[in-house]
């Protein structure tokens, strides 16, 4: 018979994903990524928005073709 040992899953504790703290009693989510406070919430969404704001800057070389779908030389 397999040793009870073998079942285990191995994975990494639960912790936050701005600071790597401990979870206490309440969890917020945004996005599916747990975190534990709203500090870190606040923290994350203000990330998220200035990683979008730079992003923006990049879309002006990703224009789609022409209507007519040829290739300007």
């Amino acid at each position: 018979m397999a040793a009870s040992s073998d079942k285990i899953a191995f994975r990494k504790a639960a912790r936050c994903a701005m600071c790597d703290g401990k979870f206490g009693l309440v969890r917020h989510y945004s996005w599916r990524t747990p975190l534990c406070s709203k500090k870190c919430l606040d923290g994350f969404r203000s990330r998220r928005e200035s990683d979008r704001a730079w992003v923006g800057w990049f879309r002006p070389s990703f224009d789609p073709l022409p209507q007519n779908g040829a290739r300007a030389l």
